[in-house]
């Protein structure tokens, strides 16, 4: 492969310095299709919204220029802040995606005759269809070379359903492989024939799909946990070097594989995945450049995100991280959208330059934690964007971010091991420090929850996220946990009362008002992963009781510690039913509102064992549910195997809008059904989905003999009646899907938790 070109080490030179200060597409396939996509780059067709004949809207003043961005049309400014006033596409990353078609200089020549004030939509558009090219053209499909289409871990998924979906899965890694497209690349910067985003890597990778079409960082660590049970070694250590090249450039890794996230990281999981890697292949000669590169990453968010905070309740001082971003202007690749949030009249009072420039730094820094966006950092959650002129994340010290560096610390020392005394002292010296600090200011023993700490408040929180269970998957097991199985079941109790409660899996927060996409009613993969490995990591003596059952005349809300969630039963979000009665949410309270309950187990949570422990059950129904919510969601959309499972008739396709499709893979889900997508935010939904896949494979490979057939709604309500508001028959096919009709969600309620 060829050099990275010669431009883009100085570039990178220069903005290693500049650094260094503190500061809806669908991805289908057909069954076991692996051979190399053909990588089709389309040129999606500027569609604004007014005439073609009509001026652009008044703008506001130009942000200050970004001392971390380099070039005057992707960076905030007057050609990145026009075109997206005019609202040519209807995602602003598509813009900043496009390699422009000329130089720099020609195309900035190009904007700098029109006059601004009598520009027309029609000339934006002729301006971006004659001086830019389609977005990702940089990149190319890969083949992987090394894949197997049977790896040994399907051995261990048992029934022949989830089995043959599970390869399926395991196939759509190949559609998911790129590499730097090097005859696409602009060889100069300054002077050469065009510009482009793209951060050039040198290896092959799995991007996440959709929109997120280049390397990511976070969504990498659940991609290669799938692509290590997939026995692609090869391409999780090209992953490893393309990180490490980033590293060697500008001292961290960036969000994405884009110049536009150069202010920025994203949860700091390297050391996790170098460590998976060592585990799992025993290829030790990685750590040669993989140690040193990962001291470079961690002094990096020590000394750019981290603070020391005195203790409120204790009066001693620790060393903790927060996401805190250098940034005073919209985000490039959602520049409308910032801009808006801050300039919108409708909003309330306009905002000073002052206060719109902090709010562009608080929405980077909800950018860098990965939860973009959640009423877990509002000051005064609210419906859609007002609510994010109150974010205050910058002055917050998160429970999963600190849990991460912890865990960073641990493994690093322990790949050093006894090489290194003197590493792996201080690591675990920091460590300590981080741990003795989450376990004063975040955990709360009274309600068996960590909670995050404010800066602003000088307290601990109360508002509950499935952030909580990040520090026992750390290692960090506070001594309440360990004191009883009844305090141990405590901790998890939020994770029964999904199960019973909900058709889905667990939500990142139970707020499912405010429209943003990491509150309810959407579940993510990663989080699914989290709780599992968090069950996993308790102590054997803590897990051998059987699950606790409410009280009588009580539902599993019963189970919650006292005021652990902060909500009262009715302010749950609601479970609606399904067809003639979709209008209509299951009770709110009392034991009618677990509808999910069987004999031992819960619907689709598996089938439950003789002497089966507490947290053996919750395993298995977490990754029963999350199983269930992928595959249904993919059959929803046209997915179907032969022999197994029939396409469903075009007439319930048509409902999900999937007639010529063969099966989403999507990004995220829902709390309330297993067969759809998440839903809000500031994007459509995205299909593809390298973490998706992976936590499935990585499920499949843990808990596969305990894998059941799903029972998935039926997209079509049948017209029988049901008296309890669920009703189930069984389609007659070949490996049969049990088809449930059951349902969703709705019920708000305000606060301010800041």
């Amino acid at each position: 492969m060829r050099a990275t070109p010669k431009w883009w080490v100085a570039l990178a030179a220069f903005l290693r310095l500049a650094l260094a200060a503190p500061q809806a597409s669908t991805t289908t396939t057909d069954f076991l299709e692996t051979s190399v996509p053909t990588l089709t780059i389309s040129t999606s067709v500027p569609s604004p919204t007014a005439a073609l004949s009509a001026t652009l809207p008044s703008q506001a003043p130009l942000p200050p220029v970004q001392p971390w961005c380099i070039g005057q049309i992707f960076c905030p400014g007057a050609v990145l802040q026009t075109v997206n006033i005019a609202q040519l596409y209807s995602d602003p990353k598509t813009f900043v995606d496009k390699p422009t078609s000329k130089s720099a200089q020609q195309v900035l020549a190009d904007f700098a005759s029109f006059n601004l004030s009598t520009v027309t939509e029609g000339d934006l558009v002729n301006f971006v269809e004659n001086d830019f090219l389609g977005e990702g053209l940089e990149l190319e499909a890969a083949e992987l070379t090394n894949f197997n289409a049977n790896p040994a871990f399907l051995s261990n998924v048992t029934d022949p359903l989830l089995n043959a979906f599970a390869q399926i899965v395991n196939g759509y890694w190949t559609q998911l492989a790129r590499s730097t497209n090097q005859s696409a690349l602009c060889d100069d910067y300054t002077n050469g024939a065009c510009e482009s985003t793209l951060i050039p890597l040198n290896h092959t990778f799995i991007i996440p799909g959709g929109r997120f079409r280049e390397q990511y960082y976070w969504d990498s660590y659940w991609i290669i946990q799938g692509l290590l049970k997939s026995e692609l070694y090869s391409i999780v250590n090209a992953t490893l070097q393309n990180f490490m090249d980033e590293i060697d450039d500008f001292g961290f890794i960036p969000n994405g594989g884009r110049t536009y996230y150069l202010d920025r990281s994203q949860p700091p999981l390297f050391v996790n995945m170098v460590y998976d890697y060592v585990a799992v292949t025993n290829d030790t000669s990685v750590l040669q450049r993989a140690l040193p590169l990962a001291e470079t990453e961690l002094a990096w968010w020590a000394n750019n995100r981290t603070i020391e905070i005195t203790s409120p309740y204790t009066n001693k001082s620790y060393m903790l991280a927060r996401y805190s971003v250098n940034n005073s202007a919209p985000r490039p690749e959602s520049y409308l959208t910032d801009y808006l949030t801050a300039n919108d009249p409708t909003y309330g009072s306009p905002l000073t330059q002052q206060q719109a420039e902090a709010l562009y730094g608080e929405l980077a820094s909800g950018a860098e934690s990965g939860w973009d966006f959640t009423a877990r950092f509002e000051m005064v959650p609210q419906f859609g964007d007002p609510g994010l002129r109150t974010y205050n994340i910058q002055n917050t010290l998160p429970i999963c971010l600190n849990s991460i560096l912890y865990r960073a610390h641990t493994l690093l020392a322990e790949l050093y091991g006894s090489s290194n005394s003197t590493a792996t002292a201080a690591h675990l010296q920091t460590a300590a420090n981080i741990r003795a600090g989450i376990l004063d200011l975040m955990w709360d023993a009274s309600k068996l929850a960590f909670y995050d700490f404010n800066l602003t408040s000088n307290a601990r929180n109360s508002f509950f996220s499935v952030a909580t269970y990040y520090p026992v998957w750390a290692g960090i097991i506070p001594d309440e946990v360990l004191s009883s199985q009844s305090n141990a079941f405590g901790y998890f109790a939020a994770v029964n009362l999904v199960m019973n409660r909900y058709n889905g899996t667990i939500p990142t927060t139970f707020v499912d008002w405010t429209g943003q996409q990491w509150d309810a009613p959407n579940t993510w993969p990663p989080h699914q992963y989290i709780i599992l490995e968090a069950l996993n990591a308790l102590p054997s003596n803590l897990t051998t009781n059987s699950l606790p059952t409410p009280g009588a005349g009580q539902s599993a809300y019963d189970l919650i510690p006292s005021s652990q969630l902060n909500l009262t039963e009715s302010q749950l979000p609601g479970q609606p039913l399904r067809g003639a009665q979709a209008s209509q949410n299951v009770t709110a309270t009392g034991p009618g509102s677990d509808i999910n309950t069987l004999n031992g187990t819960v619907v689709n949570g598996g089938n439950s064992s003789s002497g089966e422990g507490w947290a053996t059950t919750l395993g298995r129904e977490v990754a029963n549910r999350y199983f269930t919510s992928v595959l249904c969601s993919w059959h929803a959309t046209g997915g179907s195997i032969p022999g197994l499972l029939p396409r469903l008739p075009n007439n319930e396709l048509n409902l999900t809008n999937s007639v010529n499709n063969t099966g989403n893979m999507y990004e995220k889900f829902s709390i309330l059904n297993v067969d759809s997508s998440g839903s809000g935010g500031e994007y459509t939904v995205q299909a593809g989905f390298g973490w998706t896949n992976g936590v499935l494979l990585w499920v499949a490979a843990n808990y596969g003999q305990l894998l059941v057939a799903p029972v998935c709604p039926a997209l079509v309500a049948s017209t029988g009646s049901a008296s309890s508001g669920a009703m189930s028959f069984q389609k007659s096919s070949p490996g049969a899907i049990m088809i449930t009709v059951l349902a969703s969600v709705v019920v708000s309620t305000h606060f301010a938790w800041m």
